[in-house]
């Protein structure tokens, strides 16, 4: 018998694999874009251009919060894309979103281009994967499942 989702008093319940794929479309898909952010900072603008950004844009101590961050980012993107470690890389990414929020995009209202509705969504959706974990479609439930034998 499948594992279902209990029904909340709004909607239907939802087989668990159902649950496990969308959970694995979110994270590769939102470790895609963190990826490609950390890519960018890592290997186009470098840590120098990275830490001087940081500097402009008042981020304290950006010779080591540009360069943490581009790594979080980076590496975190990975992790989740692969759903390894799902849960660590998710609260480094929660937490350098809520920095962008606070020390970049707040200031620029809710929208793009400046405000906070993109940073805002991936500070969500690492939420979410910190209370979820990974799913059943990633290295983290393989790795989870030969530790339980």
């Amino acid at each position: 018998m499948a594992t279902t989702v209990a029904p909340s008093a709004t909607s239907t319940a939802l087989p668990a694999g159902r649950v496990d794929l969308a959970l694995a479309v979110l994270r590769v898909v939102a470790g895609i874009v963190f990826a490609a952010h950390g890519a960018q900072k890592l290997f186009v603008y470098g840590f120098g251009g990275v830490t001087g950004a940081f500097a402009q844009m008042g981020a304290p101590l950006p010779e080591i919060t540009g360069p943490l961050v581009a790594l979080v980012e980076f590496l975190g993107g990975l992790a989740l894309i692969a759903g390894l470690l799902t849960r660590l890389a998710s609260l480094g990414l929660a937490i350098t979103m809520l920095g962008a929020i606070v020390l970049v995009h707040l200031a620029g209202g809710f929208f793009l281009p400046n405000g906070i509705e993109f940073a805002l969504t991936l500070f969500a959706v690492a939420v979410t994967f910190i209370i979820t974990g990974a799913g059943r479609y990633s290295l983290d439930h393989a790795i989870a499942g030969r530790r339980a034998r």
